[in-house]
């Protein structure tokens, strides 16, 4: 949700600097942005833990709690009805946000956007569901960048200003790089387990030493590029990401207890930004 927060909180202050406010038809477009993404992210999920399973990646990790086809609560037919249901819901979801944004699904920037869109259900089904999976060769990081990054802060924007500018585009690249170590440090977690069955995140790819110092970068970049574009009050949460990277730094257990850690200071990121 970082992303579409970023992007519609600078789009209240574009619109609140031109003389304008946000009113109910602004607060439709960005509850619908948040529910697609939300969504996006759901899918996601599915299919990362069908396309996992199908390759055998996780079937058993003791770093981890079990989800539901390890623990043999859901048949493997049951997730595929789950994950087209939440490509309808994507799609649905996506489509009144366009219409809601433009008024009209059939001009220009609603094409563009419904290309956008049918990208972000193939990104999140493909990511390691099906045999060219781009999450299998450590292309995963782009991804979560790409989606939950740039296009989520300038498409929120955009689709609430119909404009674009440079700090758009540097705030989401300041926020989509915590929302790459979330998943950066899920794959640190998993690195053993995924290298054994031939899963190449780009964590694997660095390897245990060179994947934390790729975490370190990830955030302390974040808090560079929020502060230069003046949005110190981001750097308030320096001391929470010296501390994490420092105990994934030193130790090998424990990971996951980070993760939320994470998630809330990236959710917290976004909102300090727009003080």
């Amino acid at each position: 949700m970082s992303g579409i927060i970023l992007g519609s909180g600078l789009a209240a202050k574009y619109m609140h600097a031109s003389g304008n406010s946000f009113s109910i038809h602004e607060w439709i477009v960005f509850a619908l942005a948040m529910c697609t993404t939300i969504s996006l992210q759901i899918l996601s999920n599915l299919c990362n833990e069908l396309g996992d399973d199908q390759k055998g990646t996780d079937l058993f990790q003791e770093e981890r709690t079990p989800y539901g086809l390890q623990a043999g609560t859901i048949t493997v037919e049951q997730m595929k009805k789950v994950i087209w249901l939440f490509v309808g819901i994507c799609a649905v979801f996506g489509t009144a946000l366009i219409y809601s944004a433009f008024g009209t699904l059939f001009n220009m920037q609603s094409l563009g956007f419904t290309a956008l869109g049918l990208l972000a259900i193939i990104g999140a089904v493909t990511y390691t569901l099906g045999k060219h999976s781009y999450g299998y060769y450590g292309l995963g990081d782009l991804g979560v960048f790409i989606f939950f990054g740039l296009v989520s802060t300038m498409g929120s924007f955009y689709l609430l200003t119909q404009t674009m500018n440079w700090d758009v585009f540097w705030s989401g690249v300041a926020i989509g790089l915590p929302c790459v170590s979330v998943l950066n440090l899920n794959n640190i977690r998993d690195m053993e387990n995924d290298i054994e069955h031939g899963k190449r995140t780009f964590a694997s790819l660095l390897g245990p030493i060179g994947a934390r110092i790729y975490q370190l970068v990830l955030l302390l970049g974040s808090l560079v590029i929020f502060a230069v574009l003046g949005n110190y009050w981001v750097i308030a949460l320096l001391p929470v990401w010296a501390w994490h990277v420092g105990f994934v730094g030193a130790n090998d257990e424990g990971l996951d207890k980070h993760m939320p850690i994470l998630m809330v200071t990236t959710f917290l990121a976004a909102i300090l930004a727009l003080i």
